[in-house]
């Protein structure tokens, strides 16, 4: 079910600009989460790099090039866009099939010492809270004392009144810069079921969500919901260390990881 380079790079860049459609400052974001990567990795020779829900691996290329000594380890439950990562991005990462949160999708990761940073981008929004916790559960487990956790989402201020205002900064701010007038994300996969390339990969990605009861839903938690969630899974220190509308960073560091959190399953 392989693709060429060319057609692996005609839909990353494609993806690319659909997705700056929904991630306000989306290029900013990726900056910020590498800069929070490259000073908490800053003594590391070869850090050793989580990326959660990798996608087409547009984060890890871009990690790659800022910390090209870095190991990085894509993880996805989707097979085509997987497979789109594998072919132009191939020297960013080794690409992962396995669904977050499910029972052992870390043990499938293959990492043989502890994580240095986990990241991720519009990725995590979709798991249900119980779910959510396990894995910040498994990956305090995962990180070393003094690694982190970097998540760049949209995150809903708690209170509705500025859970508005924030959507409304947000969406004036992508329409300044354009974001509004690219391709949406239903577009992209209509166009992507019909590229006869893709097919096979289209075919499976269907086979599974059908299997799992369609696409998840954004689970709508907001910023503070997942400080408290990632402070009982053993992170000790969580902030926010950027922010425009309701796209923002958050950071958690992970310190000596108590008994119950890496028990939390996986």
């Amino acid at each position: 079910m392989g693709v060429s380079m060319e057609t692996a790079r005609a839909w990353v860049e494609r993806w690319e600009r659909q997705q700056e459609r929904y991630a306000v400052d989306r290029e900013e974001r990726f900056t910020v989460i590498a800069d929070v990567v490259e000073h908490a990795t800053a003594d590391r020779s070869r850090p050793l790099l989580l990326d959660l829900g990798c996608g087409p691996g547009s984060l890890a290329a871009r990690l790659a090039g800022r910390l090209p000594a870095a190991e990085i380890v894509g993880v996805d439950m989707d097979p085509l866009l997987l497979e789109l990562g594998r072919t132009h991005h191939a020297d960013a990462a080794r690409y992962v099939d396995a669904v977050i949160g499910e029972e052992g999708w870390t043990e499938s990761l293959g990492l043989e010492r502890p994580l240095d940073a986990a990241v991720s981008t519009t990725a995590l929004h979709y798991l249900p809270e119980p779910v959510l916790l396990r894995t910040y559960r498994r990956l305090a487990a995962l990180l070393r004392p003094g690694g982190v956790l970097v998540n760049g989402d949209h995150f809903p201020p708690d209170g509705e009144p500025c859970a508005g205002l924030t959507a409304y900064v947000g969406r004036r701010r992508a329409e300044r810069t354009g974001g509004l007038g690219r391709e949406t994300w239903q577009s992209w996969w209509a166009a992507a079921a019909r590229d006869p390339e893709l097919a096979d990969l289209f075919a499976e990605r269907e086979r599974r969500r059908a299997a799992s009861g369609g696409g998840g839903r954004d689970a709508g938690l907001t910023a503070g919901r997942h400080a408290e969630l990632l402070r009982r899974a053993g992170f000790g220190h969580v902030a926010s260390v950027w922010q425009c509308g309701d796209s923002a960073v958050l950071v958690a560091v992970a310190g000596d990881v108590p008994g119950g959190a890496a028990a939390g399953g996986s």
